[in-house]
């Protein structure tokens, strides 16, 4: 029970992290606006901000590592 609710929060952060990676990358984000529910639309800008601070941590820590290089 335990592993399968650790594999769900893993796959939610990926899900998050991809979102934020295409946003990134084309500058497609998703329309919270259209979210009539206050509480619901802070459920997912919460998410999404999740995915944006694993791609920041992952950069920072593969920025640190001689196998990586940044190129302009």
């Amino acid at each position: 029970m335990v592993g399968k609710l650790i594999h769900y929060a893993a796959d939610a952060v990926l899900i998050s992290a991809v979102l934020a990676g295409i946003r990134r990358s084309s500058g497609l984000t998703f329309k919270t606006d259209s979210i009539e529910s206050k509480e619901f639309r802070s459920v997912i800008e919460s998410f999404l901000n999740i995915g944006e601070k694993t791609i920041d941590f992952g950069t920072s820590i593969l920025s640190t590592t001689s196998f990586f290089e940044r190129r302009p």
